[in-house]
C-alpha cells in the first residue's frame, strides 16, 4: 500500500496537467489528419475519455462539464512514432571519439538509466509518443525505463525494448582477446542454435518486448536458418524480430529468416528491395544525416559523412518509388549542446525532402507503418474511435509540408496532456 501510494505521488507531481481519471476532454481540432489516407478534415471534435477516442466528427456532442482544449488554430495528428531508438546510450564525440565501444565502457547502467529518463522525457515533448528501443541499453536499462514510464513514475513514450542485442561473437565491437568480455553485457554473443535459444529466453525473462539481432558485423554472419530459427523461437512468446543488416548479403537473409524488419539496410540494391517488398518485411532506414554520422561514425571525415549520407538518401528514394514498406527510425545516439534527443531526432524529417518523398507518404512512415511494424496497429497509430488517445498538434500542415512536425505546441498521450504552449 506504501509502494502504491508513493507511485501515485509521484505521477501526480510529474504529470501535473495530466487529465483526471474518467474525466472527458473535448478536442476542437482546426484540422485533423489521417496519415492512413493521406487527407484533412477540417473542424473536428475528438472526445477523450479513460486514456481512449470515445467519439471523434465534426458533430460530436460534447458532453457538460468535459475540458475543452481549444486547437481550432491547429493540426491536430496522431503521435509521432521512432521504430529504431537508443534511449540509454549518449555518444559524446568530444569524449568518447564518437566509438559508442568507449561510451559503453564509460557509462554504467544505472547512469545510462538515468540518461534514458532525460532522452524518453526529450521525445516525448518533441511529439514521439511511441518508440522502439532496439537495445544498446547496457545490463537491461531499456528494461526498466519501460517499466518506470509504464507505471507513470518517469513521463516518457510508450515503449517497446529489446534488452540485450543478439550476435554473432563480437557484436559490433572490435574486441581484443585479452580482455574480450569488455564487450557484454552490451552484446549476448550467440553463434550455435542452444546460444541463439537461451539469449532469446534471457532476454525475455529479464523484460525484452521484442528482439533486435545483429546479422552482418563481422566476417561470420547469421544465415537465413539461424535467423528463421531466432523468429520462430520469439514468436513462441508473441515477440518481432528486428534484424540489423548492413550488407546486401545480410538484408536478403534477413528478408529470406522472415523477420519483422530490416534495420539500416545500408546495402539493398533494388532487387533485395523488392524482395522486402514482396515479403512484407520493413525497412527501418535510419537514413542519417550529416551531422548524425560526423557525431556517431569514428573516423569518419566531413567527404566520406557526405558520401555516406548520400547513399542513404538514394536507398530510401529507390525504396519509395518501388513500394518497399518503410518505417521511420532514427538511431540518434549522439549528444549536441542546445539540443535535445528529441529536437535532434526530428531533424531527420530533413530526409523526406531531400529524397523527393511526399509529406502524405511520410507521415504514414512516421506513424501508421511504425505502429504496424510493432504490431500496435490496434491500439495506436491512428485517431479512431477505440484506440489510445495519442495526438500532437501544431500550428502548420504536415501534409503540405512535413516539416510542420517541427513546430510541434500540443502532446497527449493515453489521453494524458503532457505538452501545451500557450
Amino acid at each position: 500500500m506504501i509502494r502504491l501510494f508513493k507511485a501515485v505521488f509521484l505521477a501526480a507531481l510529474l504529470f501535473p496537467i495530466a487529465a483526471a481519471y474518467g474525466q472527458q476532454t473535448a478536442i476542437l481540432a482546426g484540422r485533423l489528419v489521417d496519415p492512413e489516407s493521406g487527407t484533412a478534415a477540417e473542424n473536428q471534435v475528438i472526445l477523450v475519455e479513460g486514456g481512449l477516442i470515445v467519439a471523434l466528427g465534426e458533430d460530436t456532442e460534447i458532453p457538460s462539464g468535459a475540458d475543452i482544449i481549444d486547437l481550432s488554430g491547429h493540426s491536430v495528428m496522431p503521435g509521432l512514432f521512432d521504430a529504431h531508438t537508443h534511449m540509454c546510450l549518449n555518444v559524446r564525440k568530444e569524449r568518447d571519439a564518437a566509438n559508442y565501444y568507449v561510451t559503453t565502457l564509460l557509462d554504467p547502467t544505472p547512469y545510462r538509466a538515468i540518461q534514458g529518463v532525460a532522452n524518453a522525457r526529450a521525445m516525448l515533448h518533441a511529439g514521439f509518443t511511441t518508440i522502439r528501443d532496439v537495445g544498446n541499453g547496457g545490463n537491461y536499462a531499456d528494461t526498466d525505463l519501460r517499466r518506470a514510464i509504464e507505471e507513470g513514475i518517469v513521463p516518457g513514450p510508450t515503449m517497446q525494448n529489446a534488452g540485450r542485442i543478439i550476435a554473432p561473437f563480437g557484436g559490433q565491437f572490435q574486441l581484443q582477446h585479452e580482455k574480450r568480455e569488455l564487450g557484454e553485457p552490451e552484446y549476448f554473443y550467440a553463434d550455435t542454435r542452444d546460444e541463439l535459444k537461451k539469449a532469446i529466453r534471457e532476454n525475455i525473462h529479464f523484460g525484452a518486448t521484442l528482439i533486435k539481432i545483429v546479422v552482418d558485423d563481422q566476417p561470420y554472419i547469421y544465415s537465413a536458418e539461424d535467423i528463421r530459427f531466432v523468429v520462430e523461437e520469439a514468436a513462441e512468446a508473441g515477440l518481432k524480430v528486428a534484424a540489423h543488416a548492413w550488407t546486401e548479403q545480410g538484408a536478403r537473409n534477413s528478408i529470406e529468416g522472415g523477420v519483422a524488419s530490416i534495420e539500416h539496410g545500408a546495402n539493398m540494391p533494388d532487387e533485395v528491395l523488392a524482395m522486402a517488398r514482396d515479403e512484407g518485411v520493413y525497412l527501418v532506414g535510419t537514413e542519417f544525416t550529416v551531422e548524425a554520422i560526423m557525431h556517431t561514425f569514428h573516423g569518419t571525415s566531413e567527404e566520406e559523412a557526405r558520401e555516406i549520407h548520400a547513399a542513404f538518401i538514394d536507398r530510401m528514394r529507390r525504396a519509395w518509388k518501388l513500394d518497399t514498406p518503410m518505417a521511420f527510425g532514427s538511431d540518434v545516439v549522439y549528444v549536441k549542446e542546445g539540443e535535445t534527443r528529441g529536437t535532434l531526432t526530428l531533424s531527420f524529417i530533413d530526409n523526406f525532402v531531400e529524397a523527393g518523398i511526399p509529406p502524405a507518404a511520410a507521415l504514414k512512415m512516421l506513424t501508421v507503418n511504425a505502429a504496424e511494424v510493432m504490431g500496435l496497429e490496434r491500439e495506436r497509430g491512428v485517431l479512431r474511435v477505440g484506440l489510445a488517445a495519442d495526438l500532437i498538434a501544431m500550428p502548420g500542415d504536415p501534409l503540405s509540408d512535413i516539416m510542420a512536425l517541427k513546430g510541434v505546441t500540443f502532446v497527449m498521450k493515453n489521453g494524458a496532456i503532457f505538452r501545451h504552449d500557450r
